[in-house]
């Protein structure tokens, strides 16, 4: 039984490795190669596309448990697998229309996804096996920032346009690897042989399927309002109110890693024919900062209220760091250019070296924020983890769809200023909200 499980983890982070490296790759370039395109008749934007799924994502999470209970947790990421992959294709033959379309189907897939990989992994675990599995699934769907974007680079380095023969290769490629993933799900087995009964109730009645799916469904939607009753409860908790500013701030520096830095970096005139080449090695640059801080914080630290306070404020510090010297390295209209490069000139001239740093304190510090975030909400909602973290992807995702709709119209000195205003006011009510917990934890203990 533990051999079949931990055989399961293994294939669910594979299929995510394959799935998210054709998606992460694609969501890394994606601005570029809409800008690159040689088609009057496209006119579509990546920011706006990438706005749409973050979008649609945050308010499909609220939905999607009911939809996994009905249909389980494997067909449901295979039927999002698939959809991932429509969304690479359009890239091969764009056309504004299926371009939208995927965004928004992209969107729903996500929710539904996310939400069936974590009733997988946990109906794969037990509590001596939780953390081991947690790990081997991160290490693997981390890797996944690796391998396209250096298949971007070894394509892209020392070209200053892009063709259309590299572009459909490149996404031939991304959507062989996308559908590798999601035909992996059809490898994974059932957990408990018992599950392939009928359960006692439906067993006993003789039901026909449709209606064994209309009872799981009835059962599913009940499931669904009880969670949504706790969510509301929740939202107006002081911890979730206080941790509020944070989860926004992880939203806007999500969506500037994988999709703004990128496209800046492509768009950097004084990086010549480097600059597109740049962008695979930006995002190589920033998974290893993420697994490094992952690994760091998220695996060796305990969770006590020291160590999440100094991990959330190096985090704070590293992207200070990042801003700061992002802001002296590129120029100011590189986020807006979309039909030539920049044409501002940055305060130092643009260092590839520089450039590359910023791209691993961006990963770093996204790794500090994001997995003290997760455990203050599993230590503080141990009883009710489920709905804290989708109020965390929702607001997450919120801002980070918000973010993606500004990017293509803001200076980068506006958008870094904003998200120094609000990476210090998060960071701040976070350790208000910590505080507020040591305090709570030690009146219990007395």
């Amino acid at each position: 039984m533990a051999d079949k499980r931990t055989c399961n983890v293994v294939i669910l982070g594979l299929a995510f490795l394959f799935i998210f490296t054709a998606f992460t790759t694609c969501g890394n370039v994606e601005q570029t190669v809409v800008k690159s395109l040689q088609n009057d008749t496209f006119v579509g934007s990546g920011y706006h596309s990438l706005g749409i799924i973050y979008g649609v994502f945050s308010f499909c999470n609220l939905f999607a448990p009911a939809v996994v209970a009905v249909i389980g947790p494997k067909f449901t990421m295979f039927l999002s697998g698939l959809l991932y992959s429509g969304y690479i294709a359009v890239f091969i033959t764009p056309s504004t229309w299926a371009f939208y379309l995927t965004s928004v189907l992209i969107g729903i897939a996500a929710a539904m996804l996310w939400t069936a990989q974590g009733h997988f992994l946990v109906e794969n675990s037990e509590a001596s096996t939780i953390n081991r599995n947690t790990g081997v699934f991160w290490a693997l769907l981390q890797c996944s920032m690796l391998f396209g974007n250096l298949y971007i680079y070894l394509d892209w380095n020392g070209r200053t346009e892009i063709p259309d023969s590299s572009r459909k290769n490149i996404f031939l490629s991304l959507l062989v690897a996308s559908m590798l993933g999601t035909l992996s799900f059809l490898a994974l087995r059932k957990s408990h042989p018992e599950e392939e009964m009928l359960s006692e109730e439906e067993g006993q009645s003789l039901l026909s399927t449709p209606t064994i799916y209309k009872h799981r469904a009835s059962t599913a939607m009940q499931d669904a309002k009880a969670e949504f009753k706790t969510i509301l409860q929740l939202v107006k908790g002081r911890t979730i109110l206080l941790l509020s500013p944070c989860m926004a701030y992880s939203g806007l520096e999500l969506s500037f890693y994988s999709g703004v830095y990128g496209t800046c970096i492509g768009a950097t005139t004084q990086f010549g024919a480097a600059a597109k080449g740049l962008i695979g090695i930006s995002g190589i640059v920033v998974g290893i900062g993420e697994i490094v801080g992952g690994g760091l914080f998220g695996l060796l630290c305990k969770n006590n209220c020291f160590r999440r306070t100094s991990v959330v404020f190096l985090g704070m510090v590293v992207h200070f760091i990042a801003f700061y010297l992002i802001f002296l390295n590129i120029p100011d209209d590189a986020p807006v250019v979309f039909h030539t490069t920049t044409q501002n000139k940055s305060y130092l001239t643009p260092s590839v070296s520089i450039a590359l740093l910023c791209s691993f304190l961006l990963g770093l510090g996204d790794s500090c924020f994001n997995t003290q975030l997760y455990s203050i909400l599993g230590h503080v909602y141990a009883e009710h983890s489920t709905p804290a973290f989708a109020i965390f992807k929702f607001i997450q995702s919120v801002f980070a769809a918000v973010a993606f709709f500004y990017s293509g119209y803001v200076l980068l000195m506006w958008q870094l200023l904003l998200m120094v205003i609000l990476g210090f006011s998060g960071t701040l009510c976070f350790f208000i909200a910590e505080r507020m917990q040591n305090v709570s934890d030690d009146i219990q203990e007395y």
